[in-house]
């Protein structure tokens, strides 16, 4: 296993994330208890010492399953990692019963590291309102040693993300970003990383994968890295990725069965980041698989003939997003925090906007489409 030096601790270099354990999937409280410690067992075994959990997670029951796969284990030879649930707005006028009902639920004394729960534009004005609170409490769990580093992960705009820094990143000691290859761009992944980086914050990465999505590829593109890589799986290419990218210290896959964790495992057994030509192939299929998305530049010609204001880039790049997740959430986090009248659903089909868009975009097509998936 490959370790990662942060603050005097060594952190395995894969973290296994609890996100998606065997049984139900992602937001089914159901889980394979017998099959999750085995996972868990072979993962410490294997030199895993971090373990990413959250208070939503698997309806509730990430936290309580954790707790009770570690607790056989010495306190001091794994590292735990929580989140407070700012995803959910309700929980800021509550953060004293959250924070305790977790510690009651892992049962494991104190968290190594506890995050601001994906930061984004639904919660961004929440988490700076000072009167919630709520970065003073976590301080002063700081303090009691009830939390040993305090972080954020994010989801959020360049914008938001710089919002945030500016009021609390004096006092953030890591970042969970998703970032991947193709997120790289897609996301706006490097421009992420380098604004952390002014700031001094190592980097922590989840949806290494992007949900599931980047473990297979066409045909083609799989025999084009098979060429340059013939004894690599599919999924260890993302991974290479990431282990050139010095920022990364710790890379959390949230493994759902026995064969991914050995895989993944595998894979850190050593370091073998991608060479030049490596990642300029990848950078090629990367622009393949967006090429197959709207292709909307944001010149913002439609906006200015849309009767309902609504901000078609925006929109399109949401759309976009929500048709290359696993499961859609983010993106649809990021509409309901936009006023009813600006979501897709408030487009007309006037088709105003297609009659001036340079690349031919059916765009209330697409609107239409993406409202009739978040309905769903």
């Amino acid at each position: 296993m490959i370790y990662n030096e942060f603050q005097g601790k060594r952190l395995s270099a894969l973290g296994l994330g609890c996100m998606r354990l065997p049984g139900g999937g992602y937001g089914n409280a159901h889980i394979e208890m017998a099959e999750t410690e085995k996972m868990f067992d072979y993962a410490m075994q294997k030199g895993i010492n971090y373990f990413d959990t959250a208070y939503g997670y698997h309806a509730g029951q990430s936290e309580i399953v954790v707790g009770q796969m570690l607790k056989k284990y010495p306190r001091e030879s794994f590292y735990l990692a929580d989140k407070f649930p700012g995803y959910d707005l309700s929980t800021f006028a509550k953060k004293e019963q959250v924070f305790e009902e977790q510690l009651q639920k892992t049962g494991l004394g104190y968290f190594d590291f506890y995050l601001f729960h994906n930061v984004c534009e639904l919660n961004i004005e929440h988490y700076l309102d000072e009167s919630y609170g709520l970065f003073e409490y976590l301080l002063k769990q700081k303090e009691k040693g009830l939390i040993r580093h305090l972080g954020f992960s994010t989801h959020g705009s360049l914008e938001t993300i710089t919002r945030f820094l500016e009021k609390y990143g004096h006092a953030m000691e890591f970042c969970q970003l998703q970032v991947n290859w193709l997120d790289w761009t897609f996301l706006k992944g490097k421009e992420q990383m380098e604004l952390l980086e002014q700031y001094g914050i190592p980097v922590w990465i989840m949806e290494p994968l992007r949900g599931g999505k980047l473990a297979k590829l066409s045909p083609s593109q799989e025999e084009r890295l098979k060429a340059l890589r013939p004894d690599e799986g599919i999924p260890a290419w993302s991974f290479r990725f990431l282990q050139g990218l010095p920022q990364v210290k710790v890379t959390l896959s949230g493994m759902s069965d026995f064969a991914q964790l050995q895989e993944n495992i595998q894979t850190y057994e050593s370091a073998k980041p991608l060479n030049a030509k490596e990642l300029q192939t990848l950078s090629d299929i990367s622009e393949e698989i967006l090429q197959t998305l709207m292709p909307c530049t944001a010149c913002r010609y439609c906006t200015n003939y849309c009767p309902m204001q609504l901000d078609i880039p925006q929109l399109l790049e949401l759309y976009n997003d929500h048709l290359m997740s696993s499961n859609g959430v983010i993106p649809a986090i990021k509409i309901s925090a936009l006023p009813k009248e600006k979501r897709p659903s408030a487009c007309i089909g006037c088709r105003a906007c297609e009659q001036v868009c340079p690349q031919n975009i059916k765009i209330s097509k697409a609107l239409a489409h993406f409202t009739e998936r978040l309905t769903k």
